[in-house]
């Protein structure tokens, strides 16, 4: 069988793994709270600050889906054109157009170009943010943390495309099969070191002092049969208003991190809800079941652009001659651009189902669904988020189900054990 055949076989079977991964690993089962419930915890919400909370949604919109449609356009006009070949080729010049420079500077240069383009819509989204208080970043703090990002992703970019095209420069006919396993361990290798090298980056952790709360939430991971290391305290005010916890790591490095911004705002009752739904996380393996699709998706995609990369008109708008190699990045840029866009209502659908999961979790184990829904108030209103998106917009994006359908969930929970 002929290298391609092998793809085409590899594919479909990637293809099945990750189909029956997500079925068995997704909680499909589980039905959306009753739109009846929904509606009535939408009435008890302060109008004002539903009102608030839409107005700021609004005044992101625009900024967000600009961000996304100008990114789109940009990825298209380099990567279906001879620009993003002639701009890789002008980078790499002065370095004798060897393969590396076009690989790793000429891939930066892409990046650097759609990063660019939509800076302004980043600036828009900080400035929104700020207006509304839920930012407490200046923007040299902003710009900072910006900077720090570019940082963390050349590093991680440029051995990712090092590798991968030093892979197709010395395996031409296999090199989809070499990439697919090393995309495929890239995204093990991240979920177990971004949590432990990358947090510290951007926050400062502290343990937790000492007292009722930390030996309440301790308590709590003992019960649930999570062993985490510690309970720690993020520095997240000095960014931001909005509260959050979640637990991170895997095995010895598994802790428990709250924001301080949740200490402040939260009662502990609601912090230990909060810490509860976290825990779910990991009681259920979220992350590896994550991270095994997540995997599985990586080499199915690299599988795909090698059998996408015999297709000439692609080849040609582009002005390369094979999607393998390094000046035709921008048109893989383009379509990873694409299918990413096709692909996130998928991703926002599996996302919500494991966070339904987690809110059920956090019921069962606290036993507690009036503290639940106060939580699920406190996080609107000092997120401000939309307790009822447009239809079209959860569909689309919403990564986790809203602000009603949670409260409404703990309604249903308390009927169901009489309370």
């Amino acid at each position: 069988m002929t290298p391609r055949g092998w793809a085409v076989v590899t594919l479909v079977a990637l293809v099945v793994l990750l189909a029956a991964s997500s079925a068995l690993l997704v909680p499909w089962h589980r039905p959306p709270a009753p739109r009846a419930d929904q509606l009535a915890a939408l009435r008890e919400l302060a109008p004002d600050e539903v009102t608030r909370a839409r107005a700021f949604r609004d005044a992101l919109r625009p900024g967000s889906y600009g961000a996304l449609l100008v990114g789109l356009l940009i990825a298209l006009v380099l990567g279906l054109t001879p620009l993003g070949g002639k701009l890789i080729d002008l980078v790499s010049r002065p370095f004798g157009d060897h393969w590396i420079a076009q690989a790793v500077l000429g891939g930066f240069a892409v990046l650097l170009v759609a990063d660019l383009v939509t800076l302004p819509f980043s600036a828009w989204r900080h400035a929104v943010v700020a207006r509304y208080g839920l930012s407490t970043q200046s923007w040299a703090g902003w710009g900072v943390d910006l900077l720090k990002s570019y940082a963390v992703s050349a590093v991680i970019g440029a051995v990712a495309l090092l590798g991968f095209y030093a892979v197709t420069r010395y395996a031409p006919r296999w090199w989809w099969a070499l990439g697919a396993a090393g995309a495929a361990v890239l995204v093990v290798l991240l979920s177990f070191v971004l949590p432990v090298l990358v947090e510290p980056v951007f926050n400062r952790f502290t343990p937790m002092a000492q007292g009722p709360l930390r030996t309440e939430l301790m308590a709590l991971a003992e019960r649930d049969r999570v062993p985490v290391r510690d309970v720690l305290v993020a520095d997240a005010s000095r960014r931001t208003r909005a509260v959050n916890a979640y637990v991170s790591g895997f095995g010895p490095t598994r802790r428990i991190v709250v924001y301080d911004t949740l200490l402040r705002e939260a009662t502990p009752d609601e912090v230990t809800s909060v810490v509860a739904h976290e825990l779910g996380h990991a009681k259920d393996q979220d992350v590896l079941a994550g991270t095994l699709t997540g995997a599985l998706g990586a080499a199915a995609a690299v599988t795909a652009l090698y059998l996408l990369g015999s297709w000439g008109g692609l080849l040609r708008a582009a002005g390369v001659d094979s999607i393998a190699q390094p000046r035709a990045f921008a048109l893989l840029f383009a379509v990873v651009a694409v299918v990413g866009l096709v692909s996130n209502p998928a991703q926002a659908l599996l996302s919500r189902r494991v966070e339904a999961r987690a809110d059920a979790h956090a019921l069962d184990l606290t036993g507690d669904p009036t503290t639940f829904e106060a939580m699920q108030r406190r996080l609107a209103t000092v997120n401000l988020a939309d307790p009822d998106p447009p239809r079209w917009e959860y569909l689309y994006s919403a990564s986790h189900p809203s602000t009603v359908e949670r409260m409404a969930a703990a309604r249903a929970y308390a009927r169901n054990e009489g309370r």
